[in-house]
């Protein structure tokens, strides 16, 4: 959490989040295998899906329990209503989700990912 706020701090730009809402997860087993960026589905791999956004772009999802994980954009969804992001069963696992819905505000990093996640794992 303090890489973001130095990201933050040194970036000196507002830090506002880009969507407010539910996340939901979606896996391999209950989606298609291949995601709308061409990219296989993987379970293991901190990636998320949203309506908009640039593929390969990552963004921080801040979950109300305080607890947050960097998530890489490559596929589209969800189509529900009132849910703004779709996690990989990974991500959505380090935000500690006790239920499949998890209310969250999403926040664009960029094409850079922060340091500690370069490979997409933990």
């Amino acid at each position: 959490m303090f890489e973001i706020m130095a990201l933050v701090l040194l970036s000196q730009q507002p830090f506002v989040p880009v969507a407010e809402g539910l996340a939901s997860y979606y896996s391999v087993r209950e989606s298609l295998p291949i995601t709308a960026s061409g990219e296989p589905l993987r379970d293991e791999l901190f990636s998320c899906a949203m309506r908009g956004g640039k593929f390969g772009d990552y963004f921080l999802v801040v979950a109300d329990n305080g607890r947050s994980v960097v998530c890489r954009l490559n596929d589209r969804g969800p189509y529900v209503k009132g849910r703004v992001i779709d996690l990989s069963r990974a991500a959505i696992r380090q935000l500690h989700a006790t239920k499949g819905l998890l209310p969250v505000k999403v926040y664009r990093l960029g094409a850079d990912p922060p340091a500690r996640q370069k490979s997409g794992k933990r």
